[in-house]
């Protein structure tokens, strides 16, 4: 008699990811800059609920008579949760650095940034793609002041 197998969904150990962001940067009381552009990262998993994750983003805003740029780049761990139905519930933070241009008269173009956040990965059938949802807050300490900013991501994960 043949036996009835209810699911088999392979865990995969890497997942590569690219897609775009919205990010608010707090750059300084009163001046809010909204940035939009695209952000990559890749996690290797070592354990089904535990990985090392890297990623950068680049994003790009304007301001009355001013254009910016700013690049985050940092690594940390990733704890994931292999969920029914294909959902991938996950959590991460990052240390890494901020980069901004143009040069202010207030301070450094890099500061140490860290990163917090959660998504989901909306599997496809067969699992080796999926959607990715994510918000972060970034951290960062420009111009002699402290930001807290917040970012949304969305883009497509592969998985292998």
């Amino acid at each position: 008699m043949p036996q009835d197998v209810q699911g088999v969904f392979n865990k995969y150990s890497w997942d590569l990811y690219a897609g775009y962001t919205f990010f608010r940067f707090y750059e300084v009381p009163g001046t809010i800059s909204n940035m939009n552009g695209g952000n990559i990262s890749a996690v290797y998993y070592y354990r089904d609920w535990l990985g090392a994750d890297a990623e950068v983003m680049a994003t790009y805003g304007s301001q009355p008579g001013q254009n910016s740029w700013l690049v985050f780049g940092g690594i940390g761990p990733r704890f994931r949760y292999v969920g029914p139905k294909g959902i991938d519930l996950w959590a991460h933070a990052m240390i890494g650095g901020m980069f901004i241009d143009p040069q202010t008269p207030y301070g450094g173009q890099g500061a140490l940034a860290g990163l917090a956040g959660v998504g989901v990965d909306l599997n496809a059938h067969h699992r080796h793609v999926a959607l990715r949802v994510a918000i972060d807050g970034i951290a960062s300490r420009f111009f002699n002041t402290y930001q807290i900013s917040p970012k949304a991501s969305v883009g497509i994960v592969y998985k292998f």
